[in-house]
């Protein structure tokens, strides 16, 4: 009788020692984290899983120490500007007008990545002498951009950081400043397409933010293209484009580290095609089911057709057997944009076996209800056909069963 009563004593008190030891180590736990000092640094991985940083302090700046904030609290006078959205009113305009006292400081708070900067004091006349700079220059200086590339062989992931943008224009008239932030796509596929944070209020931007891409294989980085685009967050309208950065991996050796690079930072729209545009099309040819499958996927720099605005573009694919016209598809209409996404497949039956004397014509048109519809470019695609146009076709008859999707320049129609 004596046995299970010590045993069920023992059993209560082995329970209540486990019940207290395991609510000791989730309080260590817990505290431990509430502790730990957050990384303040991103790290983005695509493939799925974005990782940030956990348990965020609101009162913490990225890209700058406690040190540093201290200093620059310290250094701003009382009666400085504080260019707070919180004092706007409902058109976005500050309530109370005040002189540019806060403006030097900019340059003192800017971080020190690659080289520091002269802390000399601005006084009246120097602003005066910012200030009355032509207009010409301001739009040639659109600042600098810093990072660095680097190919992790462990792996197998190509690593961009982007680490500060400098002498960036003020897209704030009011203020002088500009909320700056980054985006990143990778070419020509753009599959990867990444976004720094937005920095308030300055126009010397410390992102420091890495972006790791995984399952790109170290001989295709030749082939790719990074391409920055900076701009300015605008809280009342649609964000400002300050300008873009476009980096050829051509040529660039990333074998023996992290290389640090800058590049001057360019007007938008300076890389876009002139004249007529740009039509993306996809064939393939079943040698099997003597068929031509056809995609009209995208076009892109379309011309605007008429003074009142963009065009409403939309394609009409005729093909040809021996200079004679034997069938015709259309895509849809899209409405008022120079860039158009279609998507459209077709598929057409072949009279003849080969394509020797099959040919394809792509006509870019502008839909108008009012009037007859414009030609705005035109593509051909055929075995006498001349430049892309000539080479498109070629692969498209030496590799069969294949899809092979190529960019065009648009002709004059």
């Amino acid at each position: 009788d004596e046995i299970p009563t010590v045993v069920g004593i023992f059993s209560a008190f082995g329970l209540v020692f486990s019940v207290s030891l395991f609510a000791w180590i989730c309080c260590q736990r817990k505290s431990s984290k509430s502790n730990k000092t957050p990384p303040y640094k991103f790290v983005h991985v695509l493939k799925g899983v974005d990782i940030y940083p956990e348990n965020l302090n609101s009162k913490k700046k990225f890209g700058a120490d406690d040190k540093s904030e201290a200093k620059n609290k310290s250094a701003v006078p009382k009666n400085s500007l504080h260019l707070d959205l919180e004092k706007r009113d409902l058109n976005g305009n500050f309530k109370t007008t005040t002189k540019m006292q806060g403006f030097p400081d900019l340059e003192n708070s800017s971080p020190k990545h690659f080289a520091e900067r002269k802390k000399d004091s601005v006084s009246p006349d120097s602003l005066k002498s910012i200030t009355s700079l032509s207009s010409e220059d301001k739009q040639d200086k659109l600042g600098t951009l810093f990072f660095s590339l680097e190919y992790n062989f462990e792996k197998k992931a190509f690593v961009v950081n982007i680490k500060e943008a400098r002498g960036l224009p003020a897209m704030d008239e009011q203020s002088m400043t500009s909320d700056p932030y980054i985006k990143m796509t990778i070419l020509p596929e753009k599959k990867h397409k990444v976004k720094t944070r937005v920095l308030r209020k300055t126009l010397d931007p410390a992102f420091d933010e890495t972006f790791t891409f995984y399952g790109i294989p170290y001989s295709q980085i030749q082939d790719l293209t990074l391409h920055f685009m900076v701009l300015s967050f605008d809280r009342f309208s649609r964000d400002d484009v300050i300008g873009e950065v476009l980096i050829p991996l051509a040529g660039i050796e990333l074998s023996e580290g992290r290389l640090l690079m800058d590049r001057e930072i360019i007007k938008r729209n300076v890389r876009k095609s002139s004249g007529r545009g740009e039509l993306l099309v996809s064939l393939c040819y079943q040698s099997t089911t003597n068929t031509l499958t056809v995609v009209v996927l995208k076009a892109r720099h379309l011309p605007k057709s008429d003074v009142s605005g963009l065009s409403d573009p939309y394609v009409k694919v005729n093909l040809y057997h021996a200079k004679k016209r034997i069938s015709k598809k259309k895509t849809h209409v899209k409405k008022c944009t120079p860039n158009a996404v279609f998507n459209e497949l077709f598929v057409f039956d072949i009279p003849c076996e080969g394509l020797d004397d099959i040919s394809i014509e792509f006509l870019v048109l502008d839909s108008d209800r009012g009037s007859r519809n414009e030609v705005i470019g035109r593509l051909t695609l055929g075995s006498s056909a001349e430049g892309t146009g000539g080479e498109h076709w070629k692969e498209i008859c030496e590799y069969p069963r294949r899809q092979i999707a190529k960019w065009h320049m648009l002709c004059d129609g």
